[in-house]
């Protein structure tokens, strides 16, 4: 289309939209989805380290100051010190298949600190960081203890109510830390605090509803 004076008009310079608008709101949308949050891991790597480091020296401190034939009592006889060694999983079960368990235990630890990348939830570097420690506690004693490489005996020396594991297994920090971890990854699961952002709006779809 030209004017009286021959010149040009532009055509549809703002065409309108499908609505009639005459905006184009054709802009992908940013998914509300949080990012990886890099000091979320170092957290959970930290928080693993020093249950580890905890585990360890406690076991050495054990190891070098008691006697397995003569349980320390505590606290009015509620927590008893009685120094065993263990060759099956958590609490003493399976002490007949150690290799198997020190298998397990390599890919959970892997598995977890591969987990750990995607955190985006502050609790979670917690569960993640007791569940990882407490595995990786155990595990180095299974690497590097008594009898052998790769089936080792892991160090216990907390008995609860009585000296002899008579009312609850003997165990350590390690077993400890991996215990406090999981039962928080249940709780954060079941009041809709899930790992991923999915799980969270699933969750909360479903209170809505």
């Amino acid at each position: 289309m030209q004017t009286a004076g021959g010149a040009t008009l532009s055509e549809d310079t703002h065409p309108e939209t499908a609505d009639g608008s005459g905006t184009d709101e054709t802009a992908p949308e940013t998914p509300d989805r949080p990012q990886r949050r890099p000091g979320l891991m170092i957290a959970a790597l930290a928080i693993a380290a020093f249950a580890v480091g905890l585990d360890q020296w406690t076991k050495a401190l054990a190891e070098a100051n008691l006697d397995p034939r003569e349980p320390v009592r505590i606290l009015g006889g509620l927590v008893y010190l009685s120094l065993t060694w263990n060759s099956g999983a958590a609490f003493s079960l399976g002490a007949d298949y150690t290799w198997i368990f020190t298998v397990i235990a390599s890919a959970v630890v892997v598995f977890l600190i591969v987990l750990s990348r995607r955190i985006v939830y502050p609790a979670w570097s917690i569960a993640i960081g007791l569940v990882l420690g407490g595995a990786a506690g155990n595990l180095i004693d299974r690497y590097f203890r008594e009898p052998g490489f790769a089936h080792g005996h892991v160090v216990d020396f907390i008995s609860v109510f009585a000296p002899y594991a008579e009312v609850f297994p003997i165990f350590n920090i390690a077993d400890s830390a991996l215990c406090c971890g999981v039962v928080l990854i249940v709780l954060l699961e079941l009041t809709g605090h899930g790992f991923s952002p999915e799980s969270r709006k699933s969750s909360a779809k479903e209170v809505a509803a």
